[in-house]
Order: C-alpha cells, then sequence, then structure tokens
C-alpha cells in the first residue's frame, strides 16, 4: 500500500461522524490549536485486541479532570469509538490515537459559556523498532527539564518535547531524558526510562515530573511477576552498579540504551535484564494477538 494510497483508504473519527481522513477538519478556533488546550491518550492494538485499554481510558479521565475538560462521553462509549476506528483502518497491530480539546470559541485564555469538547481518534499502523535499532540499542542524550509542572496529565501541548527531540537529533541521537535540578533522571520526550542498579529496575517514582505510561506499568509488572525486584525512586546517572537503561513506551515495549551523553552504559551493548522484560512483554502482545 503506498503512502497516498494509504492516506485515501484511512478513516477518523470526529465529532460524532467518521470521515475519510484527507477530509477531517476541526474549526480553526479550536482550543486545541489555539492553545494546546487538550489532552491525549496513545493505544496499542494487537490484531484486533488492545494492550491495557482500561487503564489508557482511566488516565483519560484523570487528565481531563486535571484540565477541567468534561468527556463529551462516557468512557465506555469512548472504547466503543475506539473499537470501530480500529476496525474501520486496515491495519493489524495499530496504535488508535485519542485527543479531546475544550472545543471551540473565540479566542479567550479564559473560555467562556459553555463549551462542547472535541474528540478526535485515529488509527495507524503501529511503528515498530528495527532489528537492526534493537540489536545496538539506541544512543540518548540528556537536558535540563523546561517542561511545565503536570507531567502527570497527558497534555497535547508537547512544544518542550518537540525542541528535546530536535536537540537530540542535531546531536545523532534517539531521544532525550530530562533531568531535574538535582540531576536525577525524570523521563524523555516520548518515553518512560528504566535502569538496571545493583541488579534492581529502578525508574523515578511517579509525581508531577513523571507521566505514568502504561508501558512503564507493563515493564515494571512483568519484572514483578518474574522475581525481579523494582524500585521506584530518583536515580542518577552517575550512580555506581548501573549495568543497564531502557527506554519504554506504546511502540517500543522497552528499548535498550547503549550510550547517553557519548558515554556507555554497562559494556554498551544491549542488557540482559532489558532484552528479557522485553521478552516477557512481547510473549503477552503475541497472547492477546492470538487470543
Amino acid at each position: 500500500m503506498s503512502s497516498s494510497t494509504a492516506q485515501q483508504d484511512l478513516t477518523a473519527y470526529v465529532n460524532g461522524a467518521f470521515v475519510p481522513l484527507e477530509d477531517a477538519t476541526i474549526h480553526i478556533e479550536d482550543r486545541g490549536f489555539q492553545f494546546a488546550d487538550g489532552i491525549y491518550e496513545v493505544v496499542a492494538c494487537f490484531g484486533g485486541n488492545f494492550l491495557d485499554l482500561q487503564p489508557h481510558l482511566e488516565r483519560l479521565q484523570r487528565s481531563s479532570e486535571g484540565v477541567r475538560i468534561p468527556l463529551p462521553c462516557s468512557l465506555n462509549h469512548i472504547a466503543e469509538l475506539v473499537q470501530q476506528t480500529y476496525e474501520r483502518n486496515p491495519f493489524k497491530d495499530a496504535m488508535v490515537y485519542i485527543q479531546i480539546t475544550r472545543g471551540a470559541a473565540p479566542r479567550s485564555h479564559l473560555p467562556h459559556g459553555e463549551l462542547t469538547p472535541t474528540l478526535i481518534i485515529t488509527s495507524r499502523l503501529l511503528p515498530k523498532p528495527s532489528d537492526a535499532k534493537l540489536a545496538t540499542g539506541i544512543k540518548a542524550i540528556t537536558l535540563q527539564d523546561i517542561r511545565w509542572k503536570r507531567c502527570e496529565i497527558k497534555s497535547i501541548a508537547l512544544l518542550a518535547s518537540v525542541l528535546g527531540k530536535q536537540e537530540a537529533a542535531l546531536k545523532d541521537a534517539d531521544e532525550a531524558f530530562w533531568l531535574d535540578e538535582e540531576a536525577h533522571v525524570l523521563e524523555g520526550c516520548s518515553t518512560n526510562i528504566l535502569a538496571v542498579i545493583d541488579g534492581a529496575l529502578v525508574t523515578h517514582p511517579l509525581d508531577h515530573q513523571v507521566l505514568g505510561g502504561i508501558t512503564r506499568n507493563m515493564a515494571i509488572r512483568v519484572a514483578k511477576e518474574h522475581g525481579l525486584t523494582v524500585v521506584e525512586r530518583p536515580w542518577k546517572l552517575s550512580e555506581a552498579n548501573l549495568t543497564e537503561a531502557m527506554m519504554s513506551s506504546t511502540t517500543n515495549a522497552v528499548m535498550p540504551i547503549h550510550c547517553i551523553n557519548e558515554q556507555m552504559i554497562g559494556d554498551g551493548k544491549p542488557g540482559k535484564l532489558t532484552m528479557q522484560i522485553r521478552s516477557w512483554m512481547l510473549e503477552a502482545m503475541d497472547a492477546l494477538r492470538s487470543a
């Protein structure tokens, strides 16, 4: 399927109707466009079965409450629309994107009157890391955190992350990870990060500086199920006995990190625990495909 044909064949849900993606539009004064006044979720689907859809929807509700945007319909109805959007698009393994904004209104920082939220759902092919990238792991940099102070809300205001990704690309890196004022590693521009320190899986605790990634939660869950020690605490790249690092996201499951700021992690190769955790996660995803 060519890119032009794929674009023509895709279907989006926009405010009550399924329409061809190329015809999907919103009002120019939608507050998502004017102010990034909105929230989103990205859900992976394997062979028609969604990975942790309910936790995604529950996080969507928490985000909506955090920014005081009312959900346009019930979570059950959003789940039905997500299913229908998936079924109307030609991908066996897909990532389904949900976005809700406060709605359209004359441009003013303070919205006036009762607005009708905008709801958009799209489905795309689920991208997967290449075998070559898995064989080597990714290269990363760190940046001082310049984001807002409510990172637990999955906001569409992602300019800081766009800038971080650009800075990483300029340095031939795949991801940038944010550091707090004390050099603790928080999370990436579009990923969470975990490390193996003294044999334990370590990651920053959930707070206003870190989004509670659904894939992060899955990595922690499978690690605990297989007897690994998991510690959620602030940590630094300079810690002794840090032997592995990995990033997690919907599109990556977990991906090994071989180098941060030009310094090798461990022996510079994908770590054994990282690849074991990835294998356990992929087993769960394969089980969804055959369910």
